[in-house]
């Protein structure tokens, strides 16, 4: 459906379940995949990039409690995610998570497929790094409480991803002014604590 305070020209809000799921991790595989299908049937309907994003929290920019997603088309292509460098998580069905080498906070996390992909919304894999997304989430959930967070689908050429920003740590000026991220929990820990949970 349309969202009701676009930034853009065009955003839609995907609803997740009509269960008063609160979270992104409360939500069923079977769930998931037709999230995945919406997503995908959305970016196929619309020309442009797509970019498929969820906030869940106030902290992190939601405006209402039930699990949604947004897909957002952008004029312009968004740069490159850093690279795939980090602390593996886990593998699972053809695809890796991992914590950044260079994480902005505490348990950022990637989700790819192992064989680079350049599109996730056309990916078999979608369905799948959603639910390890879910799981990701569930590990923070269980390591830190209910948690605020943001995650999104990159697509790029090079392959897609999908990113977990858990919004642990408050942003200040040297994060938004300067895009320098102090980040107190090194990716190896994370990545350690994430295994173990």
């Amino acid at each position: 459906m349309p969202n009701l305070y676009p930034a853009l020209e065009r955003q839609e809000v995907v609803v997740h379940t009509p269960r008063h799921a609160l979270t992104l991790a409360e939500l069923t595989d079977d769930e998931l995949a037709l999230v995945a299908e919406a997503w995908r049937l959305r970016a196929e309907a619309v020309p442009g990039y797509v970019h498929a994003l969820v906030n869940e929290g106030r902290e992190a920019g939601s405006s209402l409690p039930h699990s949604h997603s947004q897909l957002v088309w952008l004029p312009v292509e968004p740069g490159p995610e850093p690279p795939r460098e980090g602390e593996a998580i886990l593998k699972r069905d053809g695809l890796v998570a991992w914590s950044p080498r260079l994480a902005r906070l505490p348990y950022e996390s990637g989700i790819a497929p192992i064989e680079p992909e350049p599109d996730g919304l056309r990916s078999r894999l979608l369905a799948p790094a959603l639910q390890l997304l879910t799981e990701l989430i569930r590990r923070v959930h269980a390591l830190e409480g209910p948690t605020p967070l943001n995650a999104w689908l990159h697509n790029h050429p090079s392959g897609w991803r999908i990113v977990l920003l858990p919004r642990l740590s408050v942003l200040a000026g040297l994060e938004l002014g300067a895009g320098i991220y102090v980040n107190a929990l090194p990716p190896e820990e994370a990545a350690a604590r994430l295994r173990l949970v």
